[in-house]
């Protein structure tokens, strides 16, 4: 599978899907622009000057069908065994050190983090993308503030 990115534009503070790196003058093999597609249209981006962030799709879907990437912020419910619900809201992570996405959260007992792939091996859990981190941010401030230790 070829990996799939979606590109933010911090200097624009805009997503946009992307499609692929240029590499221009003598940038010894580091792209210095991307090719986006922005409401349809193709635009190309300076990764230095718009302070582009790619970032990379999980290859998994939440429960609506829509894709996953790093930086998402995700609600995870859990169906316990007597029936109940628990949830928990967080961001996915990409973890270089063991080269897999993970789902980290805070909690009551500190930080909590999970390989992502181990979410949707048990079965039980339902996974909502509801933001990412870069426009959407205050999810994750809100979610803190309301948790007591």
């Amino acid at each position: 599978m070829v990996p799939k990115f979606r590109a933010w534009n911090g200097y624009r503070n805009i997503m946009a899907d992307y499609v692929s790196a240029i590499q221009n003058g003598d940038t010894k093999g580091t792209p210095s622009s991307v090719n986006v597609i922005l409401n349809g249209k193709n635009e190309t981006w300076d990764i230095k000057n718009d302070r582009v962030e790619l970032l990379q799709f999980t290859g998994l879907k939440d429960v609506n069908g829509k894709d996953i990437y790093e930086g998402d912020i995700v609600t995870v419910q859990a169906t316990n065994d007597d029936g109940s619900t628990d949830g928990m809201l967080g961001k996915i992570v990409y973890d270089e050190d063991i080269a897999s996405f993970e789902f980290t959260t805070t909690g009551k007992g500190g930080w909590y983090t999970s390989s992502f792939d181990n979410l949707f091996e048990e079965g039980f859990f339902d996974i909502h993308v509801i933001g990412n981190v870069h426009t959407n941010s205050e999810l994750l401030e809100a979610d803190n503030d309301t948790r007591t230790d």
